[in-house]
This record gives structure tokens, sequence and C-alpha cells, in this order.
């Protein structure tokens, strides 16, 4: 079924709902109903932006799994979740968006790393702020 559109495609003027029914029971209701001036957060994306989520979804967020599956870089699948972020009116955390000293490139190998085993979550989550390594 095809999602509301909240602007005419035609002319982009207010579109006004006239009718709705039940699936269930088949009644209807006449009269002229505007839709939310609101969009759900997922309607504002693009189909594309959809596909990027199942794909998101189904590899349960590893982006190392989206790089073989997609053929796309890390930096790219970051770029592209962040601009979906951004359409349905949210900010990446301003950690994500600040944060110094890791490159893509360095938190894709740390994560992978703790993927893998060899490291610990604390030694993760401290690689990923960026503070220096420990000594023993």
């Amino acid at each position: 079924m095809r999602r509301l559109p909240h602007v005419c495609p035609l002319c982009q003027g207010e579109i006004v709902v006239t009718a709705f029914e039940c699936r269930s029971c088949g009644t209807e209701f006449r009269g002229r109903f505007r839709p939310s001036t609101l969009p759900a957060p997922f309607d504002r994306l693009t189909p594309e932006q959809l596909r990027f989520l199942e794909h998101f979804i189904r590899s349960e967020g590893k982006f190392s799994r989206m790089e073989k599956e997609l053929g796309l870089s890390y930096p790219t699948l970051r770029n592209r979740l962040r601009a979906i972020i951004r359409a349905m009116g949210l900010r990446p955390t301003e950690e994500e968006e600040t944060r110094p000293g890791v490159t893509p490139e360095e938190r894709r190998r740390i994560l992978d790393d703790l993927e893998a085993g060899r490291i610990t979550v604390e030694t993760a989550l401290r690689l990923l702020r960026g503070d220096p390594p420990q000594t023993s």
C-alpha cells in the first residue's frame, strides 16, 4: 500500500483526505480530513534510504557486513546513515560528530577486533574515545 503524500505531487498544494475505509468491516468515513502536518520520521525517507535501513537491520548494524554485501566503504556507509538520521529530523550524537583522533578506518579496525574477541569491551570503548593506549 502506498503512503499518503503530504503535499500534491503536481502543484505542491495541501492534500485533503476525503475518505477512510476499514479493511475488516468495510465501514467508510467520508469528510475532509487533513493529514498530520508532521510526517512520521520514516515517512521522510527516500526509497533508497529505506532500502539502506533494511540492509542495516538485516546486518544487525554491522558495517563490516554491509561493506561486503553492498560493496561500499565504511565512510560511505557512515555518511549515508548520518544523512538518514538527519532526514528523520534527528541529529547524530555530539560524541560521534566531534570525537577527535579516531579515523573511520581505525574505528572499523577496533570494532572488528572487538567482534573477533581480540580486545575487551572496555579496551574498545577506551580506544574509540581516542584515549592513549595503556601500558602494563
